[in-house]
């Protein structure tokens, strides 16, 4: 489990920025994680602010929702460029399905972590096809933590790295449940 390495403010209250990285296949818990981490930021009465991509609406339109029904008061925006307009004097920035969000994002989370906010960022790391997915792999070098959780596979029961999208649609994005993915392990995701 991961423990914060120092979630205090230094002298002036300013703290030090750095950036946390959640990723792993879809029933993976990198939302769950994510609200875990920004409750924990609650409990230490830090000022945090939450963002999602407005696109995904699978639970609701606004919070942050794990599959498990655990939430957060979340602000849906469009572009990454807007999370830096509405982070304000946060302390903690968390930011939600980043896959989905443009190039930008990689700036915006360095911009972030250099203004001395910790910027925990949860998403997955390979897309239906086992690809890397949108700016996952820039952000994972440049986080200082990089925490990969892993789901079941349903096919076997070993540990699932993959999301397997169950029908034949092609486009990248496709907003889904497990109507639409499941976890699989390696061996599985690549049965004929």
């Amino acid at each position: 489990m991961f423990v914060e390495p120092h979630i205090g403010r230094e002298e002036g209250g300013k703290g030090k920025g750095w950036i946390e990285l959640i990723c792993g296949s879809m029933f993976s818990g990198k939302t769950e994680e994510l609200i875990r981490r920004l409750n924990r930021a609650l409990i230490a009465k830090q000022k945090i602010e939450i963002f999602k991509p407005k696109l995904d609406t699978r639970y609701d339109e606004s919070e942050v929702v794990s599959h498990n029904k655990t939430k957060i008061r979340s602000t849906p925006v469009d572009f990454a460029e807007d999370i830096l307009l509405f982070s304000g004097n946060s302390e903690v920035v968390g930011i939600d399905e980043a896959q989905f969000f443009d190039a930008e994002i990689v700036n915006v989370v360095n911009t972030l972590a250099d203004q001395g906010k910790r910027v925990i960022i949860a998403g997955l790391d390979m897309d239906f096809s086992g690809k890397a997915f949108g700016s996952m792999p820039e952000l994972m070098a440049i986080a200082e933590y990089v925490t990969k959780v892993h789901a079941i596979c349903v096919k076997c029961g070993g540990i699932a790295s993959y999301s397997y999208r169950l029908s034949e649609e092609k486009q990248k994005v496709m907003l889904g449940e497990k109507d639409k993915y499941e976890p699989r392990c390696r061996k599985c995701f690549n049965a004929p």
